[in-house]
């Protein structure tokens, strides 16, 4: 019986097969359709719905996809989708994090009063507003081992608590502006790659990804085990080189690439690893699974739950601090309105399950990149901020849905 990555049968298509040979790319398409029938749909619903949101909003309005508006639009997504990267890794252990606006404002708060008013050096500032956000997540995790607390209550309260202690922090003024010449703001607003430096980033990124494909088929190669074959490794390879490739040119008719969107998705990479290749993340996965077996397993259950709320807060600090940085200024709505559910959403909307044990790291990218093209398609046409909560609530229903269905078919199938 042959295998794959994730070890479900008739999936996968053996490594030494002759490179782009036409056999691997049969193999390859019917292990695609496999999954798809076996209610695996992966990224493609979202892929689906970005290409129509795009081609209605391109419709009605000739500058959605604009150079000028897509570079806006990837700037707009590292602060909230950093935030919903953390929500994805705690809702891998079907858990949920209602607080993370609130910790974002309140993070915000902290780097400006030690910045500005405190006279920090601007790293410690930096340093002690993510310390704030870890020391929240450890509560969190804390409250919900040590007492069988429900998440959704306990960062619900978090919500509220961690709202008045920004207030507090923020004092009678409730705003303080950061100053533009200060090297975080910079980063955030003007920093961009110069074209040839995109590039040679692209052509790198590729390498690296195309490196770590070939290792890994490798290695089950050499376990006698099934595993990605090296035309589809060449294939992924190119498609994914020409998409950077075109992307860098297209942004590049205007600003470029900005730093603080390659941040963003230097964490999504850095955390996609974490979840993928290493103890860590497989166990992450195995508590969302089912918590009996994963301790059954030796998993210290316990500690995954810390980690998780531990990671979700910082990661919601640091996309606080970014938020902070974009706007030059911490004030009393910082990490209010709709930034809370927004992250949430994105989570949600990129693929992550409600139900735990399933998701990526780049369910944060994607569903960000879902909910700001909404947002940025919308303002477009001169609608009110309604439309977009309405809009956005909708897309929301559909992706839950979608999971839903793909995870009745997987259980039908015996792919659950």
């Amino acid at each position: 019986m042959t295998g794959t990555r994730d070890g479900r049968p008739g999936e996968g298509v053996h490594v030494d097969e002759p490179l782009l040979s036409g056999s691997g790319i049969r193999h390859a398409t019917e292990a695609f359709l496999s999954r798809i029938r076996g209610g695996d749909l992966g990224a493609l619903p979202v892929v689906l719905g970005i290409i129509v949101i795009w081609t209605a909003f391109q419709a009605l309005n000739p500058a959605f996809l604009s150079s000028e508006n897509l570079v806006n639009l990837t700037m707009q997504c590292a602060a909230i989708g950093t935030i919903a990267l953390g929500v994805v890794v705690v809702l891998l252990v079907g858990e949920i994090d209602l607080s993370v606006g609130s910790v974002s404002g309140l993070a915000a708060a902290v780097l400006a009063v030690a910045f500005v008013q405190l006279q920090w050096n601007l790293v410690f500032a930096v340093l002690a507003a993510m310390a704030i956000g870890c020391v929240v997540g450890l509560l969190y995790g804390y409250l919900y081992t040590r007492f069988g607390l429900p998440s959704f209550v306990i960062t619900l309260a978090g919500l509220l608590g961690f709202l008045g202690l920004q207030l507090w922090v923020l004092g009678r003024t409730g705003s303080i502006a950061i100053p533009f010449d200060t090297w975080i703001v910079q980063f955030a607003q003007q920093l961009f790659l110069p074209p040839w430096a995109a590039y040679v980033l692209a052509v790198v990124s590729v390498g690296v990804y195309a490196w770590s494909r070939v290792r890994t088929a490798q290695r089950r190669a050499a376990a006698n085990l099934v595993s990605q074959s090296y035309t589809s490794i060449a294939v992924r390879s190119t498609v994914l080189l020409v998409f950077l490739a075109a992307a860098t040119w297209y942004l590049s008719l205007d600003r470029g690439v900005g730093v603080m969107f390659l941040f963003f998705l230097a964490l999504v990479v850095v955390m996609d690893f974490l979840l993928t290749r290493t103890r860590w993340g497989r166990a992450v996965y195995a508590v969302g699974g089912s918590v009996e077996a994963a301790r059954r397993a030796g998993i210290r259950v316990n500690r995954i739950y810390l980690s998780v709320f531990a990671m979700c807060s910082t990661l919601a600090a640091v996309g606080g601090i970014l938020a902070a940085a974009r706007l030059a200024s911490a004030n009393q709505s910082s990490g209010t309105g709709d930034v809370n559910l927004n992250a949430i959403a994105a989570a949600v909307i990129g693929g992550t399950s409600l139900f735990g044990g399933r998701g990526s790291a780049y369910a944060a990218l994607i569903g960000i990149v879902v909910i700001q093209s909404i947002s940025s398609g919308l303002t477009l046409l001169n609608l009110d901020s309604s439309v977009q909560f309405m809009v956005t609530g909708v897309v929301l229903v559909l992706a839950v849905i979608v999971d839903s269905i793909s995870r009745r078919t997987r259980a039908a199938t015996g792919r659950a």
